[in-house]
């Protein structure tokens, strides 16, 4: 490929060089320079890549995407004169943004080949992009899907660093998926993803905002909420159709930024019809009533019915009214697909997301569940959530992440001993610290609110037990973990999945009835 037909879309200054040469490949990583490779020197919060041009020119690399002057690089390379000469080196304003619009270019902008649906939010990303997949994939369509979970292609799942993962890999991604067939992209977008222009030069058919609360503020991070909610908005300024959820409270700040066609839907937690609202201020484009908890033998979920632009009822196969807020957000984008009814009712009866209020084994004798809540507000949310469906009790399985803030378990503690009838204690990704100290910190917590609590350090062990000495009515949450296959111990990650263990449990569990 010449480099002038990557170069488009691209506002640069030609250095030095010509940009009708070889080029074969965009790297950002100086590991993987060699002949024919473009090297994009990007700045980041810790590492400036500009200090790798030396090492990349002697990998071979002869094309630079800069940001500053890098003379000082140059002489530091130990090429001759002439070959210095034949660097050619493009100066840009942003590194970054210069990456996404290059790895378009250089995959052959494969977004513009699918339908692009991004979705955004402090909370409920993963579950809505796995329900809008589950119902697109229930009417015969073929998705491609990224986020948390990885790049999923198919049956085949790529793990990623990111949540959003860098601008190459993205594009890499959409164009594995156009050439498997997929038809449509469902992604995360976070805000670092767009603070940092990952996804620069992808303009989203549909763009959904879930809800926003203070998070990812740190020296690595957001310098502050107003940050944080900035470059959340910006995805609803880089879509044709926008969806947002009415029911956040900053909902009317996101309208004023919103550039794109926008729709609103709500969750009606006192079950009135949109007719009924007392001001026009409440009212939606979408929304959801009639919320009912639903506890059997096999369904665990709500039901609830929907008015407005699109009306029908759905049996949610996850529990909690938060979910019912992601399913109106998935239903109300999959109404603009022309996608029946049907199958929108069967996708959401049926939809599982790994390790997010995911219900592992129910039966008339107790109800198990994994979720990834791993700090003090999913925790509430999630028991509070679960007491809605009246459990005989409610039993918690948890501990906390070791190496990070002792405040976080110390409020998981609170949580657990004033919202479940039983905590048991146990280890989570204990890294570097003891477990027992980790369980020892958070004991010292809910002993305060005299909640029913025992100590089990091994997480399979604790698993069991809640299991084999569960009381018909049980509902038993294990948190903290939820999709992650690993459990990390002095640095080294081990093999394990929450919920293998309660699958080998039940066998056994079963096993025994049988004797």
């Amino acid at each position: 490929m010449v480099l002038s037909n990557w170069l488009n879309e691209l506002e640069y200054t030609l250095i030095q060089g010509n940009t009708d040469i070889q080029a074969d490949e965009i790297i950002y990583d100086s590991r993987k320079a060699g002949p024919g490779t473009v090297f994009v020197a990007m700045t980041g919060t810790r590492i400036d890549a500009h200090c790798f041009i030396p090492d990349v020119l002697k990998a071979g690399t002869r094309i630079l995407v800069t940001e500053r002057s890098v003379e000082v690089e140059m002489e530091a390379c130990g090429l001759t004169g002439e070959e210095k000469k034949q660097v050619t080196i493009l100066r840009v304003s942003d590194a970054r943004r210069a990456l996404a619009l290059l790895s378009a270019a250089r995959f052959g902008y494969p977004a513009k080949k699918l339908t692009m649906i991004g979705v955004t939010g402090t909370k409920g990303k993963t579950t809505t992009t796995h329900m809008i997949k589950a119902i697109l994939e229930a009417a015969g369509k073929k998705v491609g899907l990224i986020g948390t979970t990885g790049v999923v292609i198919g049956d085949h799942v790529t793990p990623t660093m990111n949540t959003t993962p860098e601008s190459y890999e993205l594009h890499k991604a959409f164009a594995q998926m156009a050439e498997a067939g997929c038809t449509h992209a469902v992604m995360e977008v976070s805000s670092q993803g767009i603070k940092m222009h990952r996804v620069d030069g992808i303009l989203f058919d549909y763009g959904i905002f879930t809800n926003i609360s203070p998070d990812h503020i740190g020296p690595d991070e957001h310098a502050d909420f107003e940050e944080y909610l900035y470059y959340k908005t910006r995805l609803l300024t880089n879509c044709r159709v926008g969806l947002l959820n009415a029911n956040d409270g900053h909902a009317e700040a996101v309208k004023k930024t919103a550039s794109c066609e926008l729709y609103t839907y709500r969750v009606d937690a006192d079950g009135s019809e949109e007719g009924e609202r007392k001001t026009e201020e409440e009212k939606a484009d979408f929304t959801a009533s009639h919320i009912r908890y639903v506890s059997e033998p096999d369904f665990v979920g709500t039901k609830f019915r929907i008015s407005g632009k699109y009306e029908m009822k759905v049996r949610l196969g996850i529990p909690g009214l938060f979910n019912v807020e992601n399913a109106m957000a998935a239903v109300s984008l999959c109404s603009f697909l022309g996608l029946g009814r049907e199958r929108i009712s069967h996708a959401l009866e049926h939809i599982r997301v790994n390790g997010r209020m995911e219900i592992v084994y129910t039966s008339s004798r107790c109800t198990v569940l994994v979720d990834y809540a791993h700090n003090a507000v999913s925790m509430e949310s999630l028991l509070k959530t679960l007491r809605d469906y009246h459990p005989r009790r409610l039993v918690c399985i948890f501990g906390c992440g070791g190496n990070r803030s002792k405040d976080r378990r110390y409020s998981m503690g609170e949580i657990g001993g004033r919202l479940a009838d039983l905590s048991i204690l146990t280890a989570d990704n204990s890294r570097y610290e003891k477990t027992e100290d980790i369980i020892a910190d958070i004991r010292g917590s809910i002993e305060k609110t005299g909640g029913k609590f025992m100590e089990i350090p091994d997480r399979r062990e604790a698993i069991r037990y809640g299991i084999l000495n569960a009381q018909p009515g049980d509902m038993i949450a294990v948190i903290g973990k939820g999709h992650e296959d690993y459990q990390e111990i002095d640095g080294v990650r081990h093999h394990f999945l929450d919920r293998e263990v309660i699958e080998e449990t039940v066998k056994e569990l079963g096993e025994k009835e049988k004797e």
